[in-house]
């Protein structure tokens, strides 16, 4: 169980790397929940592979600071009828 669970967290890492997805993304992606995702990234992530780690909460971060501009756009949206 706990090699799948290190598997699994960096294969989240990875895939939200490459693709710059949000934990939300990663989860539909994966079949999981939100709260996985990110106990994966944040907990189990750095006792494992600390570089890793590091570039996935580096797009987590710019994600975090972008959330309020794409909410805005998303009400936009919802209320032109888009």
């Amino acid at each position: 169980m706990k090699d799948n669970m290190e598997d699994r967290a960096q294969r989240l890492a990875l895939y939200i790397i490459e693709n710059r997805a949000t934990v939300r993304a990663a989860a539909q992606r994966f079949g999981i929940s939100k709260s996985t995702v990110h106990k994966d990234l944040t907990e189990r992530l750095p006792q494992f592979n600390r570089t890793l780690y590091l570039q996935a909460k580096g797009v987590l971060e710019e994600n975090k600071a972008q959330r309020h501009i794409r909410g805005g756009i998303a009400t936009r949206k919802k209320y032109k009828g888009i």
